[in-house]
Formats: C-alpha cells, structure tokens, sequence
C-alpha cells in the first residue's frame, strides 16, 4: 500500500521525531510546576480562601465567555447561511473560546493568558500568527499527508458558485462502453 510518504533505504532506521513531540511533555510539566508554584506562594501571602475565591472566580469567567463566544459563532454562521454565503473563517471566536478555557483551568498563569487573549488587538496578532504559521506547514507538507489533505480541503471557490459544464472525453473510459446503450425496458 502506498502511503505516500517517503520510505527510508534502512528499514531498521527510526523516523526522527519532531521537536513539538520531544518538548511538549518537558513543557507541560514546567508549566504545571510554575502553576502550582504560584498558587502556593498567593495563598501563602494571602490565604487559601482568597485563591479557591481566584480559582472559582476564574471558572465562571470562563465559561461565561465561552458561552458567549459559542452564541456569537452560532449567530455568524446563521447569518451567513440566511444570506446564501459562506460563514467568514474568523478565528476570533475560536480564541474567545481558548482563552474562556484558559480561564476555566486552575492556575493564575492560565487566567493572566486566557485574560489576554480576550484583548482584540491580542486576538488580531495571535490569529495572523496561527494562520500564518499554518499556511507555512501546509505549504512544506510532503504530498499524501495530513496537511496534504488540508491544503485540498481548502481550495474553494470564494463565492461558492457552481459552474455548470460538461466533460467530454475523446476515448470511452471503460471499453465496454463503445457505444451507446439500448433503453432499459422494464
């Protein structure tokens, strides 16, 4: 079967891992030992009662936005549809809805960033970012990849219109099709 994917000369070779697989744990756990690490010195400074205040606080912010960000969404998209068009891929209430979850998770480093993400110039630089970044590894995808696959899904027509036409063929693809067929009696 081919995969499209390149194969290595040496079967015995282990394919290289990416950098985002080899960091990402070492950044998750530095991230929750600083997390932990701030909660224990706020509450040490203040009190336990002032950071489950901060914690349950920050929960209810959180969804509160996401809420409101899944409601503006809903609301595009029927807007768009009641049109007749597309719904606009902005990635604005994709980020209202990150940084609503940021806010839901405990931990004081994941409010200040969820808190920034809900900023509109903030949201305008993270999404050109993220878009950019993610048209750069589209572009880069070797062919029969997942981002392969994404790069076709993307292809559309802008105005969603249709064009009628007909194929025509100067060879019959199948040879038993030579000629035309006789009516089906039934």
């Amino acid at each position: 079967m081919t995969t499209g994917v390149p194969t290595s000369s040496n079967p015995t070779a282990r394919p290289r891992r990416s950098r985002l697989r080899t960091f990402l744990p070492l950044g998750v756990a530095v991230w929750l030992v600083l997390e932990i690490w701030l909660l224990i010195l706020v509450a040490g400074a203040t009190s336990g009662f002032v950071v489950f205040l901060l914690l349950v606080a920050g929960f209810v912010l959180g969804s509160v936005v996401i809420k409101r960000a899944g409601r503006r969404a809903f609301r595009n998209l029927n807007e768009a549809l009641q049109r007749g068009g597309t719904p606009s891929s902005s990635g604005g209430n994709g980020l209202m809805m990150l940084g609503g979850l940021l806010l839901m998770i405990p931990g004081l480093i994941s409010d200040a960033v969820g808190l920034l993400l809900l900023i509109p110039p903030v949201q305008k630089v993270v999404g050109r970012l993220g878009e950019r970044t993610l048209d750069r590894t589209l572009r880069t995808a070797p062919p029969g990849s997942l981002g392969d696959a994404f790069q076709q899904a993307r292809m559309h027509q802008p105005d969603g219109k249709v064009v009628q036409g007909e194929v025509i063929r100067n060879e019959p693809a199948d040879p038993r099709d030579e000629g035309p067929r006789p009516p089906l009696n039934r």
